[in-house]
């Protein structure tokens, strides 16, 4: 089986879009504000988003089940207040659900209501509804709900336990993501989200976090942005800072996914990092959508590069399955219930 632990909902029908719109402009008249009630989406148009896009580009190739959240950008938490987000959130997580009930294939991932300066702990109620009544198997955690000013602690501060007490508690795990950029030194998908990347390691670098959260499990995508490239850096800095060696500090809780766009990207991570905390993932459909003209496929199509890699099919089985069920036990649990 082929686990894609990346994946958003990044061709909902064009209606969401247009209740975010109208949700946005009401944001300081609530006389104005849409009922969420008002917007209508049909089994019939999520089908039609899915197969023709998604699952038409899994089963082309051979992507058996993908991890599924709302469309990173449209998180957008730096947008309005907590009731803002919280609608938001709430509007997002449930198509996830619909789509699962539509396609085995797909998984929930949930997106939570974050907004700067609020406590995380108001998260948790949608988390908990995510968790108990739609199944879901994961978290999307921003660790910038500023949109890329950093207002917010460090994922090691206190601020953020609410959230890691409840991810302990039901036992999933939370891929780091960044949402849109609305700082104009960073494009969002090209700088922004691989700086959260990075940011997200090189903070749990310099904290003990994992001494309190010994179980917590944090992916950090997009190939873990300049992290494995820099390793030896990361290394010598966990060093001088009389830290543990990295596969004790940082390795039983954080995970890489696969979603570098060109084959020596992914010969250096599985070089670098652990087979154990590499997970294959896409993002498809997301942030690069063209075709390599070096090599007449397209840039996320990442499966290939794992095929392409050094590795023994013990080792790509690892990673295209076995790494996937042990950090998302959740997941495990649904494909043993399906005799999977």
């Amino acid at each position: 089986m082929i686990i894609d632990c990346h994946g958003h909902y990044t061709t909902a029908p064009p209606a969401l879009g247009e209740w975010r719109d109208s949700q946005v402009a009401a944001i300081g008249d609530p006389a104005a504000m849409p009922d969420p009630a008002s917007l209508k989406i049909s089994d019939e148009e999520i089908r039609e988003t899915i197969e023709t896009n998604q699952l038409a580009k899994m089963r082309e190739r051979g992507i058996d089940l993908q991890v599924f959240s709302p469309r990173a950008s449209f998180m957008a938490h730096h947008i309005g207040d907590f009731q803002v987000s919280s609608t938001w959130a709430a509007i997002c997580n449930e198509l996830i659900y619909r789509i699962q009930g539509l396609f085995p294939e797909f998984i929930g991932c949930a997106m939570l209501p974050q907004s700067p300066g609020v406590d995380p702990a108001t998260c948790i109620p949608e988390l908990e509804r995510c968790m108990n009544d739609y199944g879901f198997v994961a978290i999307n955690l921003n660790p910038d709900p500023s949109g890329g000013h950093w207002t917010s602690p460090p994922l090691t501060d206190r601020h953020w336990y609410p959230v890691y007490e409840k991810m302990v508690e039901y036992d999933i795990p939370a891929m780091i993501h960044v949402s849109t950029s609305c700082n104009p030194c960073f494009h969002t998908t090209g700088a922004h989200y691989l700086n959260a990347d990075t940011t997200a390691v090189m903070q749990c670098l310099t904290g003990d976090l994992f001494g309190d959260f010994p179980d917590l499990r944090f992916i950090v995508p997009h190939g873990g942005g300049a992290a494995p490239y820099h390793w030896g850096r990361f290394r010598g800095l966990a060093d001088m800072m009389k830290k543990p060696l990295l596969d004790d500090h940082l390795l039983n809780n954080i995970y890489f996914d696969t979603c570098v766009y060109h084959q020596p990207g992914i010969d250096l991570l599985t070089k670098v990092i652990p087979l154990k905390n590499v997970l294959f993932a896409s993002e498809m459909i997301g942030a690069v959508r063209g075709i390599d003209p070096g090599t007449g496929h397209y840039f996320d199509d990442t499966k290939r590069y794992v095929l392409g890699a050094d590795l023994s099919n013990e080792e790509r089985q690892q990673i295209f399955e076995g790494n996937a069920r042990r950090v998302y036990p959740r997941l495990d649990a649904i494909l043993k219930q399906r005799g999977q």
